[in-house]
């Protein structure tokens, strides 16, 4: 997995950012956050995933919105090894619903890299 540093919009310091493809095939450049200590912005859709496998995709109002997704939040937590931040994207549920589907751009079949 690739990962490049980046400046961090909220407080200037260094980020590391790490390429994930969608399942449409759009390119999705994600910061990385401490697992144990991220906290959720409204603006923004976190990605909490287990090395390349996604565990769950949303944004805090999800979480305070909809039971079901608090409920497999939790249980994404429980065994995760990784959570990615997306800041403000302009389509929130279209971003959502397409990393989904996501795996590491590194680890993406050769077929959905042409797309």
């Amino acid at each position: 997995m690739d990962l490049m540093l980046v400046k961090n919009r909220r407080d200037g310091q260094a980020a590391p950012m790490m390429d994930w493809q969608g399942g449409s095939g759009r390119h999705y450049q994600l910061s990385l956050e401490n697992l144990d200590s991220f906290v959720m912005h409204d603006a923004d859709v976190y990605l909490i995933a287990k090395g390349s496998y996604v565990l769950w995709v949303g944004t805090a109002a999800d979480l305070v919105a909809e039971p079901n997704s608090r409920v497999r939040f939790r249980l994404a937590l429980d065994c995760a090894t990784q959570a990615f931040r997306l800041d403000a994207p302009a389509d929130k549920l279209a971003s959502i619903w397409d990393l989904q589907d996501a795996v590491p751009a590194a680890l993406a079949p050769a077929s959905a890299q042409a797309a």
